[in-house]
Parts: structure tokens; C-alpha cells; sequence
């Protein structure tokens, strides 16, 4: 990708790399002065050309970053710019797509519960172990960890759309003390639009994709409309963003029954229609039907104001606001003599019997708005003192699911069901930076600290409906489970260039953690309804890192940090259970703790940028949520426990460059090796010892990405993209051998195409084409098929 060309000027700081996807990095707009979180006052231009020295690189850029660019330590990042020329965005987490080592597991578009983002060391079941901000407000969702409870815990990616965004910037690992210890995996913030002067943005687009898997063969598609506006009138700035997306998505999840070897029930219905197959053991089985199938409309609002007190002072102001309706429908492919569909009751399938329950086509309706605001205030004197003060709060002013327990078609019109609520679930941050350049004219030391409390609260409410599941009131207790957590965390790093080649950072965090409130409730008079003690813990973790500049286009770094991720509430207190899911909580879970550790050669190359990083990870009590499928309950049975230690090495190779072999032709690439595998844990799968030497789930060995784009010319760009992963596991034990089936994680190699064309300086148009191969694979669920997408973009 190419270095920024940004119309705004910020210099910027960061670990020496000149040419980098971002130097796309340009990105990290985090200048030496403000290390931590650079306020958005807009800087006088750095003069001349970029100048290397001590193993960083001062550029101009755009909007500043919360990232922390004073520690020589892996970070990559991507542009608007980038993003506008060269990705299928439809989703703000579409912007990662290609960003070495990481995947988000979107599973259609606008998919707003399941997609998690993974990284070097961490699955795709493991939410809670990266970290995602917009303009350093949480969006990482810390109630829980993966998809859990009946409900889901993946980043609030909607509330950020791709207009919004400036540019994306990622830290990878635990290095910086400024982040909790669930920045293990990576962190990830986004810098959104502020305007300078008047400016206006529309952009209209559609998608469609043809599925066929199974008994399905069906298109699904949908649209989307997005529009912003923004200005800055004397010490104010202003900017809004609106986008409303419609989306259908393919059947995500498939009704099962295992080889029956039972005589059909007197009076059984003969059926066609059943797909033969194999589980993810390699067990036979058929599939008698899709599920989970959701039509979805959402709408995004986004109001940012800032005020500059002074040159050096500004306050800032964001207000988000996300509402997402979706039905959940299921189709069976069972057919009776008539051609008629069957949904539930005894069946008969090549005279073998089998039973429908009531709920195994089962439909849902969801409906939530959440509401996120973020305040903070920021100097930027740039002398020896630096501060800010920063709050945000994520409310779930409504969330409710609604589902039939009743047998299809009834249940499309009505009858009795469930109503799950979590309206007043949320979390609120407060933090206290400061900056303190004790030699500010050399910047020999830059040290920042701070004080920061997370608080979290999670409220599920599940209920019966007798008459209406669609609209009618909630009735008796199903379940009920409910608890707070609570961080409080001081930190401090130096950053010291102690000689003329060296420069090191070091810090510590101390952590304070409670959790308290916890409840477990099951209707009246139930053996497990329970109330949980409060309980709580303190840790510290160390953070170290080194860079030299061995020469003028070379830097070797060095970083280690040990990082502590807490339990969230749901994981010790959200017990639940269903028609057809249980979740098992454990209010005494351990601390996940890890080291983390990372070697790192840079080479700019002129045009390009090569990277070598050497990494490992060693996590002991590490957090896992194991979901297994119960044939004889036909539910899926969740358990979460500690597994005893997890040890990962690998290597990650990174080359980004611009004019590369001829002019016009940028390209970035990257391929991450790693073996990581279970090496103690007390618990197991199916047998006493099962786990032990085996691959951590959704960590494949292999993974790559590819970029290349065209510049035509000024008008016209043309993009390739590729992404491989290799074969991995679901399950502990690794007994889910055959990843290409329903609840499997498959190996995938897919491509993806986009031509841009900018009609005039106002209006741009582009096509795309997602999973251009129409590769079919699988993460527990089906991934979209080749997917089609066209887009028409104005800016003023």
C-alpha cells in the first residue's frame, strides 16, 4: 500500500519503516509528543522531506491515532485512501481483510453477533483477547468472551461504517502498559473523519451472492446507503454520518440427525429430500434442513463535535447510535408425498425413523438499539506536561430476542415462545493520561501514565410468552443471570533513547480486578438458582521493548510484556439454558496469563518495506469456551473453563511496497507460520489426557495474504486480493477432522477483485467481487459464496 498523501498535516512518530502499508503507519499519527493519545488539533507541517533517526520515521499525516508509536513493536495499519481504492468494504471490519496475521469471521454482510476478530496467537472463539477502539473508545465488547449465553460478545463494528474512517491502525501484542491485559492478541483502533473545512460524502451500494449448499440454491443480497457531512466553523468541528445497510444472508446453521438405525414410528410421514453426509468426525449423518438464515436492516447515526479552548486545549464529543431489527428463518428440505414441506413430527427416510422436534426449525426475531458515548479533553503543548482526560459509556438501551417454540408454519404467525432481554446491559470507561518530556528539547526520555476504571454490567433476562412469541409480553422465568465486573488499573512507561542508535520503553501495569453481584436464577424454588460471592485479585505486568538501528535502512526490535486477561461476567456467572443450547458458567475461573514475546528486523527497501518478526506466546489458565453438540439432547452444550497452558511460536513475514516493478503496481503481502498447542491442562474432552499436545482451536499453522493493485491511471484501479488459511480445529481434542462440513473450520484459499473508477473529481463508481473462486468453506458456519458488489460514491 502507499504512504500517506494526506491533505492534512500531523507529524508523526513511529517505529522506523518509511515506505510500510501505512507507513500507512503514516498512519500513526501519534507524534512523539503525545505518545499515548495525541489529541485531533490539527500541527503545523513538519518541514522537509521524512527524517530517519533512532529507528523512527517523521512523516505528515492525517488525524492522530490512540495507538502508542513510541513502542518499537509490530504495528500495521491501512488508509481511507487504501481502503476507497483497493477493499470491498461494507463493514467497518472489512478494513482488516488483508493486515497480516488477522481475520474477522464475518459471516455475511452486516453480520452483527459472530464476527470476532482473531490474530497471531488467538481463535476466532476468543473475543475477549484483542482489543478494538474507534477514536479510543471501546468497542470490544468485555461482557463475555466469544458466543455465549444465548447472546454474543463479537466488537461493535457498527458503530463505525467505512465513510467514517480515516485510517485503521494495529498494535500487535501487549506491549504497550496504557492497555488492559485483553490486548493480548492485537489492538486495533480506528481513526474517524474530522473535518478541517466544509465537506459532504454519499454513497449508494448493492450485493448479491448465489448460495447453493445442500438443499439450498438460493440468492441473497441486499443494500446499503451511507451519507456524511462536516465542517469546521472558527473553534468548532463538526461531523455527522448516517448509513442504513439491508442485508440477507445465507442459511448459517443446518438441522442434523444422525444415521438412524430405528424403524419409523406407526404413522411416520414419508419424506425426500434429506442430504446424506458426514459430521465433523466422519460420522454419517443427513441434513434435513437450513437454519438460521437472517434478513436483517440496521441504521447507524454517528454526531462528533470538538471545540478548541485554545491552540493547545480542545474538548471532543461522540455520539453513536446503532439499531439493528433481523428475522431468523429456517427452511426444512423435508418434502411429504404432496410436495409439501414437513417441519415436525415422526418421519420416515429410506424406511428409517427419525423425529422432528418442535423447535428444530425454529425462528426468531431480534430487534436492539445501543447508544455509545464518548467525551474527552486533550492539551497538546508539546513542552514537558501533556494530559487528557477521557469517558465513554455503551448502553444496550434495547436489546430483546424473540423466538417460537412452537413447530413451523404456526410459529411464523404466532403461538407460545421466548423473550430474551438485556436492555440496560453495558460498560463505562474513565481514564487520566499524562505525558511528561522531562528533557523535552533533546527527547531523550518521553514518559506517559495514567489511571484508568472499566466497569461492566450484564443483565440477561429470559422469559416465557404463552399467546404471541412475535409481540405478546413476557411471562414466566426461563432463565435469569446477571453480575458487574470491575477494573482498576495505573501504568507507566519511558520511553529512553539512551544512546545514538537505541531506544528502549519500559513500563508496568498494575491492575486491580473485582467481581461482584453475580446471580444464577432458574424460576422458583430451583436446586441451581444461585448467588455468587464477590470476589477479587491484583496483578502487575511488566512491559519491555528495545530498537536499534543497525543501519540507515535497517532496525531490529525487540518487545515483551506479560499480560493478564480477567473473566467476564458472563463467563462466571451466565448459566443458561434453551429449547436447544445450554451454557455452563464457572464463578471460580482463574486469571488467563501470558508472556508474550516478539523479534523484529525491518529492511526499507526504497519503493518497499521487508519485515521479519519471530513471536511467542505462553498462556497458562487460558480462557476457553468449548461448544459441543449433544445428539441425544439435540442441543449444543457450551462449557467454559480454564485450560491449564498454551504455548505458541511462530514467524510472520510482511512485505508492503509502492511502484513495485513498474510504476502503478503496489503490493502487500504477508505469510504468518505458527504451532500452537496445548501443553498442560487437567480437564478434558472424552477421556482423561485427550487435549494434551494438541493445535489451540481456530489457530491454523499457515495463513497469507496478498494485495496487488493497478494504477491505470488517475481514473482507473484495479485490485487483486488473496487470503489462505491452512487446516485447523474446532474441538480441545482435534477430533473434528473433516473441517468442510456444518460446525467444522476449514482450511480456505479465496480471491477477491475490484475496479475503481474515478468518473470525475466528485463521483467515483466500483465493482467487486468477493471469493471470487467461489471457494466453500467453513468456521462452525458457511462462509458467503462469490458475492457481487457495485457502488456509486459522491464527495464534495
Amino acid at each position: 500500500m502507499r504512504p500517506i498523501r494526506s491533505k492534512q498535516s500531523f507529524p508523526v512518530f513511529f517505529p522506523f519503516s518509511l515506505t510500510r502499508t501505512a507507513v500507512a503507519l503514516a498512519a500513526l499519527a501519534s507524534q512523539a509528543a503525545f505518545a499515548q493519545t495525541a489529541p485531533d488539533v490539527p500541527l503545523p507541517l513538519a518541514s522537509g522531506a521524512p527524517v530517519k533517526s533512532l529507528g523512527m520515521v517523521t512523516i505528515s499525516s492525517g488525524q492522530p491515532t490512540s495507538l502508542p508509536t513510541q513502542i518499537p513493536t509490530t504495528m500495521e495499519g491501512v488508509t481511507r485512501e487504501q481502503i476507497e481504492q483497493t477493499i470491498n468494504a461494507t463493514d467497518s471490519e472489512d478494513a482488516l481483510k488483508y493486515l497480516p496475521s488477522l481475520l474477522v469471521r464475518k459471516r455475511y454482510i452486516g453480520d452483527y453477533n459472530h464476527a470476532i476478530l482473531s490474530s497471531r496467537a488467538s481463535g476466532t472463539g476468543n473475543s475477549a483477547r484483542s482489543a478494538v477502539y474507534a477514536d479510543g473508545i471501546l468497542l470490544s465488547n468485555y461482557l463475555g468472551n466469544g458466543i455465549a449465553n444465548g447472546t454474543n460478545y463479537a466488537p461493535r463494528w457498527g458503530l463505525v461504517t467505512p465513510e467514517e474512517i480515516e485510517r485503521v491502525d494495529v498494535m500487535y501484542g501487549p506491549f504497550s502498559a496504557a492497555y488492559p491485559g485483553n490486548s493480548v492478541g492485537a489492538v486495533v483502533d480506528y481513526v474517524t473523519r474530522m473535518p478541517t473545512q466544509l465537506e459532504s460524502h454519499a454513497k449508494l451500494s448493492g450485493f448479491n451472492q448465489n448460495f447453493k449448499l445442500y438443499g439450498t440454491d438460493t440468492s441473497y443480497g441486499g443494500t446499503q446507503a451511507s451519507a456524511s457531512l462536516g465542517n469546521r466553523n472558527g473553534d468548532w468541528s463538526w461531523f455527522i454520518n448516517v448509513n442504513r445497510t439491508k442485508s440477507a444472508g445465507q442459511p448459517l446453521t443446518f438441522t442434523t440427525k444422525l444415521l438412524s438405525t430405528a424403524a419409523p414410528a406407526p404413522g411416520a410421514v414419508a419424506v425426500t429430500g434429506a442430504v446424506p453426509g458426514l459430521n465433523t468426525r466422519n460420522v454419517p449423518w443427513l441434513l434435513v434442513g437450513g437454519a438460521t438464515q437472517y434478513d436483517t436492516e440496521q441504521a447507524h447515526a454517528k454526531l462528533k463535535l470538538a471545540y478548541d479552548f485554545s491552540p493547545t486545549v480542545r474538548a471532543s464529543y461522540t455520539l453513536g447510535y446503532w439499531d439493528n431489527t433481523s428475522q431468523n428463518r429456517s427452511e426444512s428440505y423435508l418434502r411429504n408425498a404432496a410436495g409439501a414441506p414437513v417441519y415436525s413430527g415422526n418421519v420416515s427416510i429410506d424406511g428409517r425413523g427419525y423425529n422432528l422436534a418442535a423447535t428444530d426449525f425454529g425462528v426468531s426475531n431480534e430487534a436492539l438499539t445501543h447508544v455509545m458515548h464518548g467525551l474527552s479533553v486533550k492539551s497538546n503543548i508539546r513542552g514537558v506536561w501533556d494530559w487528557e482526560v477521557a469517558a465513554s459509556v455503551y448502553s444496550y438501551q434495547k436489546d430483546q430476542l424473540r423466538a417460537g417454540t412452537t413447530a413451523q408454519p404456526g410459529s411464523l404467525n404466532g403461538g407460545a415462545g421466548t423473550l430474551q432481554d438485556q436492555d440496560g446491559t453495558g460498560w463505562n470507561n474513565l481514564a487520566f493520561k499524562g505525558i511528561w518530556r522531562p528533557d523535552s528539547l533533546q527527547g531523550a526520555h518521553i514518559a506517559d501514565f495514567g489511571y484508568q476504571q472499566d466497569s461492566y454490567k450484564l443483565h440477561i433476562l429470559k422469559s416465557s410468552v404463552v399467546g404471541d412469541w412475535i409481540s405478546g409480553p413476557a411471562g414466566a422465568l426461563v432463565n435469569e443471570v446477571g453480575g458487574r465486573t470491575q477494573l482498576r488499573s495505573v501504568y507507566a512507561q519511558d520511553a529512553w533513547a539512551f544512546a545514538p542508535k537505541w531506544k528502549t520503553v519500559l513500563g508496568a501495569r498494575i491492575e486491580y480486578w473485582n467481581a461482584s453481584n453475580g446471580f444464577t436464577r432458574f424460576g422458583a424454588g430451583n436446586a441451581a438458582n444461585t448467588g455468587y460471592a464477590s470476589r477479587s485479585e491484583s496483578f502487575v505486568s511488566p512491559k519491555a521493548a528495545l530498537s536499534y538501528q543497525w543501519a540507515s535502512d535497517t532496525v531490529l526490535k525487540a518487545a515483551t510484556g506479560r499480560a493478564v486477561r480477567f473473566p467476564t461476567v458472563g463467563e462466571l456467572y451466565g448459566a443458561t439454558a434453551s429449547v436447544n443450547s445450554r451454557y455452563l458458567n464457572d464463578p471460580n475461573l482463574q486469571p488467563e496469563k501470558s508472556w508474550t514475546s516478539e523479534l523484529t528486523a525491518e529492511k526499507d527497501l526504497g519503493n518497499a518495506l521487508l519485515r521479519f518478526t519471530l513471536f511467542t506466546e505462553n498462556v497458562r489458565d487460558s480462557l476457553y469456551s468449548q461448544t459441543t453438540f449433544d445428539p441425544a439432547a439435540n442441543l449444543n452444550v457450551s462449557r467454559v473453563q480454564n485450560v491449564g497452558r498454551i504455548k505458541t511460536h511462530g514467524m510472520e513475514v510482511a512485505l508492503n511496497g509502492t511502484d513495485v516493478l513498474a510504476r502503478g503496481l503496489d503490493f502487500n503481502g504477508s505469510a504468518t507460520y505458527a504451532d500452537s498447542r496445548i501443553k498442560e491442562n487437567s480437564g478434558f474432552v472424552a477421556t482423561p489426557g485427550d487435549t494434551l499436545g494438541k493445535y489451540q482451536p481456530r489457530v491454523p499453522a499457515w495463513r497469507a495474504t496478498a494485495l496487488v493493485s493497478y494504477r491505470f491511471n488517475p481514473a482507473w484501479t484495479g485490485t487483486l486480493g488473496a487470503r489462505y488459511s491452512g487446516s485447523q480445529f474446532s474441538s480441545l481434542d482435534n477430533s473434528d477432522v473433516n473441517g468442510f462440513a456444518y460446525m467444522g473450520t476449514s482450511k480456505y484459499f479465496t480471491t477477491d477483485v475490484r475496479l475503481r473508477w474515478q468518473i470525475s473529481k466528485q463521483v467515483s463508481a466500483a465493482l467487486g467481487i468477493d471469493n471470487l473462486n467461489n471457494y466453500q468453506y467453513w468456521n462452525f458456519h458457511p462462509y458467503p459464496q462469490r458475492t457481487y458488489s457495485a457502488e456509486l460514491k459522491f464527495d464534495l
